[in-house]
């Protein structure tokens, strides 16, 4: 069993080894983050995981860090422009309905977990806010933003972990 253990964790090191540091310790590029339950839209729970198959981003904010009020906006408007291909969610420890009168107040529809006991950040080591992680539509981790960001630094991101637009295999007509 320890060699079994022991090999395990050396492939692992091996498949992680030269890739560049995220930032965050517990966190790899071109691997799925953690896994967390996310309030769905007219009650129930989904998962991160359910989320594949689009572009997932995920915004570790506070309502008393300014850089991440700042940046609200950008994940508002990255929701408007790619819709359904894009899901934002935001995760906040702050207490209970704190970050979510902020939404209701700024009219914010965005997904949002209360982390009200910080397990999340803690599984994702975020040291200090904002963090931002992009996964691509596998749910591999594609972008991670310590500190705050700009729009285009965020739109390229995703365009990035969306990867090349899928064209039509339909042959061309001519017209007449």
């Amino acid at each position: 069993m320890t060699f079994v253990r022991n090999f395990a964790a050396y492939a692992l090191a091996a498949l992680t080894a030269g890739s560049p540091s995220t930032g965050l310790a517990g966190i790899r590029y071109h691997a799925p983050p953690p896994n967390f339950a996310i309030p769905a839209r007219g009650g129930g729970t989904q998962y991160l995981y359910d989320l594949r198959d689009r572009v997932v981003v995920i915004d570790f904010w506070a309502t008393w860090c300014d850089v991440c009020t700042q940046e609200m906006k950008y994940f508002v408007r990255a929701q408007r422009l790619y819709g359904d291909r894009v899901a934002v969610v935001t995760v906040s420890d702050e207490p209970h309905d704190v970050a979510a009168s902020y939404f209701r107040t700024w009219n914010v529809m965005l997904p949002l977990v209360e982390d009200l006991d910080g397990a999340i950040e803690r599984l994702y080591s975020i040291e200090k806010i904002p963090d931002t992680l992009v996964l691509d539509p596998r749910g591999n981790v594609s972008y991670v933003s310590v500190g705050g960001l700009s729009w285009q630094e965020l739109r390229q991101a995703i365009d990035q972990a969306a990867g090349p637009l899928r064209t039509s295999t339909l042959p061309p007509r001519v017209l007449q």
